[in-house]
């Protein structure tokens, strides 16, 4: 939280960074958090990403192998492989904030420049807005389903309640996300083992022989490129965490906190599309629930909707962070209280106004955005890590980031040209509805442009960096950020410090 009442600014420099009270209202928004500034507990990262994982959008996840054919089995095994291999990548960002104590977004600069960080800027805003209409559409189903609730009135609402907890923020977010956790995570423990011994499955929805390829590896992908698509937003709630904390156990709290709330909340989605295969996605979820007693389907239901205001809130308070990222690169602006609200309203009225023009093919619609945000996100997510894991090894000149001048460049070759061969070596893999690139007939129509958008992406900007002259960059890093933290020194490890 943001101790001052001075306007910050796009400079890590804000007056009054080395006092110890934090106001309600949050009031820092892309600037550096001071060493001064943190707090928090580490294991405060498991409920953050559990509450956010745990709604109705991923129940939506894990309906799609069922969908396509699938059985009850092999469609859980895909969801527990996938939420393995994508929340991986994504954990290890959760690591860079508390390093950097910068949002997630901003770190891209030292990649791509600081005008070319905006290629990856665009496409987190269209997944946040993307989200956010989504989760608004799913709200006014739900709505609409227990209480006769106009749709319309829902979408706004919706946005309302999430605009205003995102202006509170950070504190607000970690505090609720707790509550959350223990309620969503009490109510799936009762359905989990309430199913279970009522066992209303059929022989064939358990039938291990019964293997279909397509669909487990798009059901595998698609709750991979999910949890993914999470790495835009995770350094913003670890970024006032101490740097102290050390990568392992950020890495850890956060895997852990994802990997089981994503495939927890799928596999609910799994097995309420196994069971009524024929019904949508709500009537699906209050059957399933109402296999333990009746009622308790819409009590399921109801669980798997409050959290979606949180993930609401996360969608407009990183949306809000990416959105003043990217006027900041191009007009540099006070990043005041009041610049947050207006770009928090904006974000809100496109969202509600993408709601009010949804299709009723939800699920479909809702997979092919899926893969559209995994064929942009792969190259980001991969040359951001091995940059801050391999080249550069976490160590970055916070000052440098918000210098348009600076030793990070206004456009960063190396990373522009491995995001973009990156992204077309996953092009002949793609497939999108009924379009299929020209190689995905090798695999049968499944989507494997994940796993070759990662390894092209990588080895390219590996190759690319050994010409990056890494000890000369050091040495100014080491001189630009000194006395960032004059308050701090010796006693917590400073910027960029790679534990």
């Amino acid at each position: 939280m943001a101790v001052s009442t001075t306007k910050a600014t796009g400079s890590p420099d804000t007056p009054g960074a080395t006092r110890h009270h934090r106001p309600v209202i949050e009031s820092r928004s892309i600037d550096y958090v001071p060493l001064a500034e943190r707090h928090g507990k580490v294991w405060h990262l498991f409920p953050v990403w559990f509450a956010g994982d745990a709604h109705l959008a991923t129940i939506a996840t894990g309906a799609i192998g069922v969908a396509l054919g699938g059985n009850l089995i092999w469609t859980a095994i895909a969801i527990v492989l996938g939420n393995a291999l994508g929340t991986f990548f994504m954990a290890f960002h959760s690591t860079q904030g508390p390093q950097l104590g910068l949002p997630q977004m901003v770190q891209s600069r030292p990649q791509f420049g600081f005008v070319g960080a905006l290629l990856v800027w665009v496409v987190a805003l269209v997944t946040y807005i993307g989200y956010t209409a989504f989760n608004q559409v799913l709200v006014g189903s739900t709505m609409d389903h227990l209480a006769d609730t106009p749709p319309s009135v829902s979408y706004i609402a919706y946005a309302v309640i999430g605009i205003v907890l995102a202006i509170v923020g950070y504190d607000f977010i970690h505090k609720a996300s707790r509550w959350l956790t223990y309620l969503t995570g009490a109510g799936l423990a009762v359905f989990s083992v309430g199913i279970v011994v009522a066992a209303p499955f059929s022989a064939d929805q358990l039938d291990l022989s019964a293997f279909a390829l397509a669909p487990f590896l798009i059901q595998l992908f698609h709750a991979a490129v999910y949890q993914l698509s999470w790495s835009i937003y995770v350094s913003d709630y670890s970024r006032y965490l101490p740097p102290t904390v050390g990568v392992r156990s950020s890495f850890w709290w956060t895997y852990l906190g994802a990997g089981f709330g994503g495939a927890w909340m799928m596999l609910v989605g799994a097995v309420a599309a196994g069971l009524f295969p024929k019904l949508g996605l709500v009537d699906a979820v209050v059957g399933a629930g109402d296999q333990l007693f009746d009622g308790f389907g819409v009590v399921l239901l109801l669980l798997s909707v409050i959290p979606l205001f949180t993930i609401g809130t996360l969608n407009f308070y990183g949306g809000s962070l990416t959105l003043l990222s990217s006027i900041d690169s191009v007009k540099r602006i006070p990043l005041t209280l009041g610049t947050r609200v207006a770009t928090l309203v904006a974000l809100g009225v496109v969202s509600t106004g993408l709601a009010f023009s949804a299709n009723d093919d939800f699920l479909t619609t809702f997979g092919d955005f899926l893969i559209v945000l995994g064929y942009l996100f792969t190259p980001w997510t991969a040359i951001n890590l091995i940059d801050f894991y391999v080249v550069r090894r976490g160590r970055y000149s916070i000052r440098e980031i918000f210098n348009p001048y600076g030793i990070y460049g206004r456009w960063n070759w190396r990373g522009l040209t491995a995001y973009g061969v990156g992204f077309v070596s996953m092009l002949p893999f793609a497939v999108i509805g009924g379009l299929e690139g020209p190689l995905a007939h090798w695999v049968k129509g499944a989507d494997v442009t994940m796993l070759v958008g990662l390894a092209v992406s990588s080895l390219l900007y590996l190759v690319l960096c050994r010409s990056l002259d890494i000890d000369a960059e050091r040495a100014i890093v080491t001189s630009a950020d000194a006395g960032l933290d004059p308050d701090h020194t010796g006693d917590q490890a400073g910027p960029g410090h790679h534990a």
